[in-house]
């Protein structure tokens, strides 16, 4: 086991915020559960959208199965051992346990005792961290993130996905909007990523016309790290870096999985926010860029075929992201003369969901700002559509909004708010 001391989560708070964990590289995770409640949260874990890199192996039983496990086979990147031994037991249980463990491997103990005692003799025999059972999924994948993520290397932005619920709501147009406000009114570090690669028109939009883009980093994956990418990025405004699509047909555009991946990851290491611009698509990278996003905006139009495509996804992701909260609704394109449409009440009760925004229709607007290279709020900043874009930006930063510069963190916050929980009975 690592003799070092990789951190200091033994009374961790049930309630911690993961949303800004990155996803986890590729580890191999054994756990070995004492308990059912134990066994169906690190079940939950392994299924976690943060952990979709790791392998997982989730046995029943204790310190003797993993003996056991260990006579004949090396040991993972990581063992999980909840255990209900009293603390001299456990101490002499992790003994026995660091004789069979390879000189790499880390050791997450999950047991009874609030004792910070047994924590500090724990952490002296090589343990890596020690959690109070019963411990929390949000517990267990902070303590994951803090032991395997390099402070470094980690992307540190995060990603907001607009996707369309069909065709020709607007999403993209809204997606530029979204990016220019958060740029431009929040001074963000904003990145927008143009993912249709036949049909993009973030150049159209911002009235670029870039040699190099998105394309040049799919299809060289290797190549991507943050210099690298910093040349393909076409540089909008102060805030607002454009990630453009080459929006041709010389080629057809199919991509695998995780084709994306290297992208997203190189973008948010060096810019606060990411904004992925998606096309109305359902395969295998549409689906993981989904899945990997912070935050995900579907916009859909008052009528039939949106609601249920948008029903669609948010069950769907869901499944995929059981651990965040919902995706955002922005409701596009209301109040069109003379169409028959749904209300935004009726449109938003079977989605159990109240929609982020509702856009009126006003084609007058949208296309002189965009025949003129514009923004909405650059073409009329005091427009109430303007003002609802800038609203929205405003909803997505949230708590996540950065802090003001040079403003520091009081050094005893995070120190204290391990200790919240109270001691077991």
């Amino acid at each position: 086991m690592e003799d070092s001391v990789t951190s200091t989560t033994m009374l961790q708070d049930a309630g911690t915020d993961i949303t800004h964990i990155r996803p986890l590289p590729r580890l191999n995770i054994d756990a070995f559960c004492e308990t059912e409640a134990g066994l169906s949260v690190l079940q939950a874990c392994s299924q976690d959208r943060r952990l979709t890199r790791t392998r997982w192996h989730i046995r029943s039983g204790g310190v003797d199965v993993a003996l056991e496990a260990y006579q004949s086979t090396s040991t993972p990147h990581l063992i999980i051992l909840e255990s209900a031994a009293g603390q001299d037991q456990l101490l002499a249980d992790i003994m026995q346990l660091a004789e069979v463990c390879d000189s790499g491997t880390r050791v997450l103990i999950i047991g009874r005792s609030n004792e910070v005692r047994l924590y500090r003799e724990l952490i002296r025999n090589g343990v890596s961290d020690y959690l109070v059972s019963p411990a929390s999924l949000t517990e267990v994948i902070s303590v994951l993130d803090t032991l395997f993520t390099d402070p470094a290397t980690a992307p540190s932005g995060r990603n907001v996905a607009v996707i369309g619920a069909k065709g020709g709501v607007g999403s993209s147009t809204l997606a530029h909007n979204i990016s220019w406000s958060l740029a431009n009114q929040f001074k963000h570090e904003v990145v927008l990523a143009d993912m249709d690669l036949p049909f993009g028109t973030v150049n159209i939009n911002f009235d670029q016309d870039p040699t190099l883009g998105i394309a040049d980093a799919v299809y060289a994956p290797e190549r991507v790290d943050e210099v690298y990418l910093d040349r393909l990025l076409a540089e909008s405004s102060e805030h607002l870096s454009l990630l453009a699509a080459p929006s041709t047909l010389e080629k057809t555009y199919d991509f695998d999985t995780e084709s994306f991946v290297s992208v997203i990851d190189a973008a948010l290491r060096t810019t606060q926010l990411l904004v992925l611009d998606i096309p109305h698509s359902w395969n295998s990278w549409t689906r993981t860029t989904l899945m990997r996003a912070d935050e995900i905006v579907i916009v859909a139009t008052p009528d039939l075929a949106s609601l249920r495509n948008t029903k669609n996804l948010l069950d769907t992701l869901i499944l995929l992201r059981p651990n965040d909260k919902p995706a955002h609704l922005i409701l596009n394109q209301t109040g069109v003369p003379k169409r028959p449409e749904i209300s935004a009440a009726d449109f938003c009760s079977p989605l159990n969901i109240k929609p982020l925004a509702v856009i009126e229709f006003d084609p007058q607007f949208f296309g002189t700002a965009a025949n003129n290279a514009h923004m909405l709020a650059e073409a009329d900043p005091n427009h109430k559509i303007s003002q609802k874009i800038t609203e929205i930006a405003r909803e997505l930063l949230g708590k996540h909004d950065v802090p003001e510069q040079g403003k520091k963190a009081k050094p005893l916050a995070g120190l204290l708010s391990k200790f919240k929980r109270k001691k077991s009975a």
